[in-house]
Parts: C-alpha cells; structure tokens; sequence
C-alpha cells in the first residue's frame, strides 16, 4: 500500500495500530489534490517528455512558462517568477529583503515557512495574533512596524485557518505598510478572488502562488510568484540559483496550463465536497468546523488532542495535528479529499468522539 510508509513513520507509540494489508487509508495531512486523475497527470508527462532532450539547461523551458502563468494571471512575462515550488520563491524574497538585524512581521496562527526563511537571514519575525473570528488585526499589524521592519507576509487564504482575509484590509495594508507585503496565495484558486491585480497599482506587493494545491503537482515542485517587474528581475538575480527549476516540471506546468479544463473540473468537484463535509463535521456532537476557502476544513473537538489524534490513526485517517489556535482548544486540520476518504473520516471521528474516558486536557 501506497501510504503505508506515510503511516506508520513517526507513529510507533500509538498502540493497536493495525497492519494495513488492503485497507485504504485516508491521506488527509497534507493539501493534496485528489481530484485530478493520476492518469491524466501521466499523459500530460509523457507528452511534455515527447522531445525532451536532457543534455539541456532549461532556459526555454522558463521562459515559455512564465508567458504562460502570465496568460493566466493577466500580466506580461516579465512580472513572473518561476521558483523550485512556493516555498523557494519564498526563501528569495526573504534574502532579497532581510539582512541579519532586521524584522518581518506575519500572523498567527500561519504558514511556518515565513519562520523559516526570516530564520534563514538571521531577522527577527514579529507574530500579530489574529482576531477571535479570524480576520486581521490591521491596527495591531501596523503598529508593530519600525525602522528595521521590511517584509509583511500574509497568507490569504490562510493555512491552518482556511479563511480569506477582506480585500480592502489587505489593500489597506499594502497602502499602510512601509515595505514590501508579500500574499500568499497557494490557496486563492479553491477561493473567491485573487490580490493580483493590485500589483498594476502597487508596487511593494508580491504574490507567492504554487502548482501544487489546485492543479495537483505537489511532487514536481513548481511555484511563481507574481510582482512589479524591477522586483522580479532582483528576485532572478543574486538571490537564485541558475536554473533551479528542472526541464520536466516547467514543461507539465505549461501544459496543464493548457488543460485548465481538468483543473476546473477538481475544483468543482472539491468546492462540493467541502461543503458536505463541513456539514457532515458538524453534525458530530464534539466537533466544530470552521468554514474554509481552501482543499482542506480545520476543526476542533471536544475529546483531547491525542485521544481524538491516535483514535483516527488506529482507523487508518491521517490529519494534521495543529492543538490550540487562539481560544480553540483540540484543533486539526484535514484535507478535503475523494468522497471515501472524506466518509472514512466522518466515521471514525463519530467513534472518536463518542468514547467514553480519557483526559480532559490537550496532552494526555
């Protein structure tokens, strides 16, 4: 099985876990997207590997790519980016920006990559809680400013808490904030609407996207980001390494921009498994789901971290562990997957749930 080895890694003080034989697991942790069929992803890369020649670097390849994403996002191909996934494209505004002594802010709770690569230039990263609801504390934000602050980043819609922040606070921010404001966007296609276009107004916004949400190439690594041209010239320069981005991802990235049909398609699809599944969470007694703009639900639960955690596991369903995000207490976050997938977890969170005993608090 497949998923084996992702199940049993890390999780050998969790008793009773059974061999899985042909048991199917449900693969929830990670925000992949299920919904394009593998078999067309393989005929896409077989056609992309048609004349291939590997002897050469990739530089047609990029730019053929970028003209593409820019068909896409409505902009020329000099305000793409094309990076090793969002992550890398990340990493470089983050050492094109930040030096040793110099601050960033985000929220909280948020993607852990911004953490990482403020970490990486040795800069201080500032968290600005978000509010109870979980919208931006704007004022909060700004006021955390100074001198030494370059970089506001923003995930919208958010990771962990699968919401989209109000376009006119992110406006306000990009007006009000004395540096660049970089939005995360790896989520924006499952949502209902994009910042891009504000970049043709402001040009101290840059825009992370990935090809490995909606359009399903998580194992590829392709990530661009969008921005003023001058930005994305530096952002190719110093800061990245030649070709970092191999030949046959940049070739499956143009021709499933070429496909968008089967991508539409997935997203249709998951916007209404969501929706059933956001229903069938809360008609659990112990649970509540917060409603999502993403491929995946966060949802609490009455029941302790663990008990509710290895409970699932035992049953074969893999979540993301998150544990408390502002006043939630028990919180984990699950990919909005194939409508099996999505029943095995209602099922064995009814078990979980209705179990009688274990702790009262988070870490038992």
């Amino acid at each position: 099985m497949q998923f084996n080895y992702a199940l049993r890694k890390g999780y050998k003080h969790v008793e009773g876990l059974p061999a899985l034989g042909s048991q199917n697991v449900a693969k929830l942790n990670l925000n992949e997207n299920f919904f394009i069929p593998r078999e067309k992803l393989h005929e896409l890369i077989t056609e992309a590997l048609a004349d291939l020649d590997p002897r050469l670097y990739p530089q047609e390849e990029e730019e053929r790519l970028q003209e593409k994403i820019g068909e896409y996002v409505g902009f020329p191909a000099n305000n793409i980016l094309v990076g090793n996934g969002g992550d890398e494209v990340l990493k470089r505004i983050a050492c094109l920006f930040l030096e040793k002594g110099d601050r960033a802010i985000t929220i909280s709770p948020t993607f852990s990559m911004y953490r990482f690569a403020v970490s990486l230039q040795r800069a201080k990263l500032v968290e600005v809680p978000l509010k109870e609801d979980f919208s931006l504390d704007v004022n909060s934000l700004l006021s955390k400013a100074t001198p030494k602050t370059r970089v506001l980043f923003l995930c919208s819609p958010n990771n962990p808490t699968a919401n989209q922040f109000r376009i006119d606070d992110i406006k306000f921010l990009v007006e009000s904030f004395p540096g660049i404001v970089v939005v995360d966007e790896a989520y924006v296609e499952f949502a209902d609407y994009s910042v891009t276009p504000l970049i043709k107004k402001y040009e101290n916004l840059i825009v992370v996207r990935t090809f490995s949400k909606a359009f399903g190439l998580a194992g590829l690594r392709l990530g661009y980001c969008v921005a003023d041209a001058e930005i994305i010239e530096a952002l190719s320069g110093s800061v990245s390494l030649p070709f970092s981005v191999n030949t046959v991802s940049l070739r499956v990235g143009v021709k499933i921009l070429e496909n968008k049909a089967i991508v539409e398609e997935a997203l249709r699809k998951i916007r209404a498994e969501r929706e059933k599944m956001l229903e069938a969470l809360n008609s659990i007694n112990g649970v509540k789901a917060f409603n999502s703009k993403t491929n995946f639900v966060l949802f609490k639960t009455e029941k302790p971290l663990d008990h509710v955690y290895n409970s699932l596991l035992r049953k074969n369903v893999i979540v993301r562990k998150i544990g408390d995000i502002l006043s939630f207490r028990n919180c984990f976050r699950a990919t909005v997957g194939l409508p099996w997938m999505n029943a095995k977890l209602i099922d064995a969170l009814k078990e979980a749930c209705s179990q009688t005993g274990g702790c009262s608090h988070a870490n038992c």
